[in-house]
């Protein structure tokens, strides 16, 4: 009887000690690695390119959910908010932040830490606006992807001027809270006197002001629209695109997604593969590779992209050498 009770007592003392080693192994084990994601639009508008990422992040390493986490930031077109999410990311602790397609979310997360990996998207000139030392050798705790859509800006304006060939007055949508707003204008300025024409520049920060764009648009005459690049300006897409449509206005756009919404015109580069490629290098970092030697990478194709019947709506026949010049036509 006593070697039954010394055994049942053993028994229990054993068991209970092994219900708790797996407690206490997985506490021991490293937490999940955690990803800042800061982005100034909103998660509902920008769904598509989140999906582009993930998958970029997939391919390179890791799945959220299983290996790894992301914390979401979103400015909701509020760029004034961009620093303080940057700095709630940094009191997290992240493993690396990401700022796709954003040059204000870049600067914000570069002002908020020196040391956590940033992985970028941006539309301006990384060495010019100083977030690199130069393209093959960054040098600090940021990489990326330069989308070079100032660059662009002049030849999407060269563009519509071919489409709308009469039009003397050309305006331009622009963010104000951009920081690559006076390079852009500047460029947009000097381009739009070399083609003869008057240049109407309208800023537009939220969606009261794209609505009195549109409407200062009619009441000067301007004959056509140019649309710069901006995460603001593409979380809006559905309601550019629309009073566009509205206004009988042809809009040269920055990107095809806004052609999805109706858009009639875009010339740039492939968003969604550029968020598969941070996506990539995400992982890469995660993986132990410092953003210093991660070249930053660039655009090897720029797509021309008409909706023809945008066009069509708008009583507007596409000249033959814009048609011969598209990469895609949307019938």
């Amino acid at each position: 009887m006593a070697i039954d009770i010394l055994r049942r007592e053993f028994i229990f003392t054993l068991g209970g000690a092994a219900a708790a080693w797996p407690i206490s192994a997985r506490a021991q084990q490293p937490a999940m690695p955690v990803i800042g994601f800061l982005q100034p639009s909103s998660p509902e508008t920008y769904g598509p390119f989140v999906a582009a990422f993930r998958r970029g992040l997939t391919e390179a390493c890791c799945t959220e959910g299983q290996n790894v986490a992301i914390e979401y930031r979103w400015a909701e077109g509020r760029y004034d908010r961009l620093p303080v999410l940057a700095a709630e990311l940094v009191r997290r602790h992240v493993a690396v932040i990401v700022t796709p397609g954003s040059t204000p979310a870049t600067l914000a997360a570069k002002a908020a830490t020196s040391t956590i990996p940033i992985i970028f998207a941006v539309g301006s000139d990384p060495v010019e606006i100083g977030l690199v030392a130069s393209f093959n050798h960054p040098g600090g705790n940021l990489t990326g992807i330069a989308l070079l859509d100032t660059e662009l800006a002049a030849k999407r304006l060269e563009l519509l001027q071919e489409l709308v060939p009469h039009a003397l007055v050309l305006a331009v949508l622009v963010n104000p809270s951009s920081p690559t707003a006076r390079s852009e204008m500047r460029r947009l300025d000097s381009a739009a006197h070399l083609l003869g024409r008057q240049i109407l520049f309208l800023n537009a920060g939220n969606e009261r002001e794209i609505d009195t764009a549109f409407a200062t648009m009619v009441q000067r005459q301007a004959g056509a629209l140019l649309v710069l690049t901006d995460a603001f300006f593409i979380s809006r897409r559905d309601q550019i695109a629309g009073l566009a449509a509205r206004k009988a206005i042809p809009v040269m756009y920055p990107r095809r997604e806004f052609l999805s919404a109706g858009g009639l015109i875009s010339y740039g580069n492939n968003l969604l593969d550029a968020l598969r490629q941070v996506g990539a290098y995400t992982g890469a970092v995660l993986k132990g590779a410092k953003p210093s030697d991660l070249p930053v990478l660039q655009p090897t194709k720029f797509e021309l992209v008409i909706n023809l019947k945008a066009a069509n709506a708008l009583g507007l026949e596409i000249p033959p050498q814009l048609l011969a010049l598209a990469d895609e036509v949307i019938e």
